[in-house]
């Protein structure tokens, strides 16, 4: 229940500022994480950007002001924070379809986004199995790309890694640093500050750390592991939707901040589906 209140925090903070500067780190700190996870769960819980939400509520308010006031455009684009005409026609276009000045003729349509409001999601006939492990400090060894704190741009980041990793035959590097106990490739998400955000593909390994290839160190932490099958991409993101939006809330637990580990079979073949794990890193609150 403390990670919805620290939320809906969040919201009202946004509606307060539309007309104003917007600090993600200020947001990040009402919801008592960094500003990399806050956009990162932000975007998980609602299916949209920290930043694209923003537009769409300021862009909502301005279709507003365009029908019910006589203010020039321009002064409504410098309201809510566009300074230059063309730069606001490209965001009110790109959420209502037409132009501002189109938007004051009586009868034309408009899209209207609403503030968001947080509540836990019942869902009573889908259950969420889970277990929850205490894990030794372990140590991953693999290739890394640098990420960035937009979680639009790190989400066509990822999948182009992944790609390449495939292809090229550094994928299968991997899998022979496997513990034969594990026999599982991860894909970790790691963030230590803004400028050091990291996903490794990655194996918890013994084995010396190949000279092009790099090494994380996981701290022993308490985890819950849940289990997905299908499409990777869609049920790792479900389950990541599913833990912030259904079983955080409830559960007595905290984020823990540590690097999330997604676990996917060792296949020669590249699959991009099957069984998976992902583990999440708690606290008790």
């Amino acid at each position: 229940m403390k990670w919805l209140k620290q939320m809906s925090g969040v919201i009202d903070y946004i509606e307060n500022n539309l007309t104003g500067d917007i600090s993600y780190d200020e947001a990040a700190k009402l919801a008592c994480c960094s500003t990399y996870y806050f956009q990162r769960m932000f975007s998980y819980i609602t299916d949209i950007s920290v930043s694209e939400y923003i537009r769409r509520r300021r862009m909502t308010e301005a279709a507003f002001e365009l029908q019910q006031t006589k203010a020039k455009v321009m002064e409504i684009a410098l309201k809510y924070g566009y300074e230059s005409p063309t730069a606001f026609n490209r965001a009110f276009q790109s959420v209502h379809g037409i132009s501002p000045t189109a938007a004051r003729v009586k009868g034309v349509r408009l899209n209207a986004y609403l503030p968001i409001s947080f509540s836990i999601l019942v869902k009573g006939s889908e259950r969420m199995s889970y277990r929850i492990e205490t894990k030794e400090a372990m140590k991953i060894v693999g290739y890394r790309i640098e990420l960035q704190e937009s979680m639009e741009e790190n989400q066509k980041l990822v999948p182009m890694f992944w790609s390449r990793m495939l292809e090229s035959g550094e994928f299968l590097r991997v899998c022979e640093l496997t513990n034969k106990a594990e026999r599982c490739v991860f894909g970790v998400t790691s963030y230590e500050n803004h400028k050091d955000i990291y996903y490794y593909v990655a194996a918890q390994t013994d084995k010396p750390t190949p000279e092009d290839m790099f090494e994380l160190e996981i701290p022993a932490a308490t985890w819950v592991v849940f289990e997905g099958d299908g499409h990777f991409k869609e049920s790792v993101q479900s389950i990541f939707k599913r833990f912030l939006t259904e079983w955080l809330p409830a559960s007595g637990y905290e984020y823990a901040e540590l690097p999330d580990i997604e676990v996917y079979p060792v296949d020669a073949q590249g699959s991009k589906s099957g069984h998976a794990e992902v583990w999440i890193s708690i606290k008790k609150e």
